[in-house]
């Protein structure tokens, strides 16, 4: 049986994957579509990109579906003039759909191999509104804070107070909270001093490290 071809896979993924089940959102469609998943994930699980499932990188670390990232971003609701906060960088995937929605990504990385790898891979891939920073993401990064929003790849137990402490009023932070096996996909909106969350889902994430 003749294999079919990454830009076919490609094509499958937006039509099952993403717009057959609901992803509407032009913006999100459009980078997820322009990313090249294959090259953020190892040589040896190519063929695979873009299957609607996760991947491992490495570390203990991987790279969500694709549905996953774009629901995610959906939900964020990036604009074309947004500062974003990426927590947990992982292979840079997720940094790098971003950065083709919105003016400016921080990415935060708490496995120096992957900062290391991730930096010089969106750097030759030409995404250079992105910025890799090593760090633990569980404290966000105050220095270009207030965020437009922030977004997690990992799960935690609660939402952490740096992270209402840096995103802007009107913004949201869009996280994996832990509940009991899996984990539910929350939107926390902030208001003056209120914080409205919205139960978006249950997703399964790798746990946000400290």
């Amino acid at each position: 049986m003749q294999s079919i071809s990454l830009e076919r896979q490609k094509e499958l993924m937006l039509e099952r994957h993403l717009q057959g089940r609901g992803i509407e959102n032009r913006e999100v469609l459009r980078a997820m579509i322009d990313v090249p998943r294959e090259e953020f994930v190892p040589e040896r699980l190519k063929k695979l990109s873009y299957k609607d499932i996760p991947l491992l990188i490495g570390y203990g670390q991987t790279i969500s579906q694709p549905f996953t990232v774009a629901y995610s971003l959906e939900a964020l609701n990036p604009k074309e003039d947004d500062t974003i906060l990426d927590i947990g960088t992982g292979s840079g995937y997720q940094a790098a759909v971003l950065s083709l929605i919105c003016k400016r990504v921080i990415t935060i990385e708490i496995v120096p191999e992957l900062v290391r790898s991730s930096r010089e891979r969106l750097k030759r891939l030409g995404y250079m509104n992105v910025e890799v920073i090593e760090g633990n993401g569980y404290y966000g990064y105050e220095k270009y804070s207030p965020y437009d929003g922030i977004i997690c790849a990992a799960a935690t137990e609660s939402l952490p107070e740096e992270w209402r402490k840096q995103v802007k009023d009107g913004g949201s932070i869009v996280y994996p909270k832990n509940s009991g096996v899996r984990q539910k996909l929350v939107r926390v909106t902030k208001e003056g001093n209120e914080m409205t969350e919205d139960i978006l889902g249950d997703f399964s994430f790798v746990p946000l490290r400290r």
